[in-house]
Formats: structure tokens, C-alpha cells, sequence
């Protein structure tokens, strides 16, 4: 099963309002989610991103693929960033 880390529209008609979910790339755009990892919000200024930092790292880690907003926001988060120091630690004890 593949799982890809993607956004989720929720809110009304133009008020999006994202959920980044973890879910099976089969699986519709706003259909069926493994688990909910975060809430990005583009209306209000600054754009409101909160991510379960644990969460994004574990999914990471297990393999799942970000979609290119997604890595956008976890750049935002600076999560990419620990997800790499994390990688390169790892390689550096084997």
C-alpha cells in the first residue's frame, strides 16, 4: 500500500480549509485517511499551518510520500529539515 501525506478540503464554498492526512494513494481526495496529521489554512494572513511535528516524522520514516504542497508546508515547519538531520544521524552510527 502506498501512502502519500496530503492535503484534505474541508470548509465551505471559497473558504478552504485543508486537513494534511496521511492516506492510500488509491483513495479519493477527500475520501478515506489512515489518520490526520495537521491543519493548514490559506485564508487568513499569515497562512495558519500546524502539524503534528511527531506524526509528519513517524509517517516520514515509514516511507510515506509527501505531494509537493505538503513538502512545501513541511519546509514552512521546518520538518523536512529535522526528517534529513534525523536521516544523516542514522547513517553516521551504522
Amino acid at each position: 500500500m502506498a501512502v502519500k501525506l496530503r492535503l484534505k478540503r474541508m470548509g465551505a464554498k471559497k473558504r478552504p480549509f485543508y486537513r494534511v492526512v496521511a492516506a492510500d494513494s488509491r483513495s479519493p481526495r477527500d475520501g478515506r485517511f489512515i489518520e490526520t496529521i495537521g491543519t493548514y489554512n490559506p485564508i487568513v494572513e499569515p497562512a495558519e499551518i500546524k502539524i503534528n511535528e511527531e506524526l509528519a516524522l513517524k509517517w516520514l520514516n515509514n516511507g510515506a510520500v509527501p505531494t509537493d504542497t505538503v513538502k512545501n508546508l513541511f519546509k514552512k515547519a521546518g520538518i523536512n529539515e529535522k526528517f534529513h538531520n534525523q536521516k544523516m544521524s542514522k547513517k553516521d552510527n551504522k
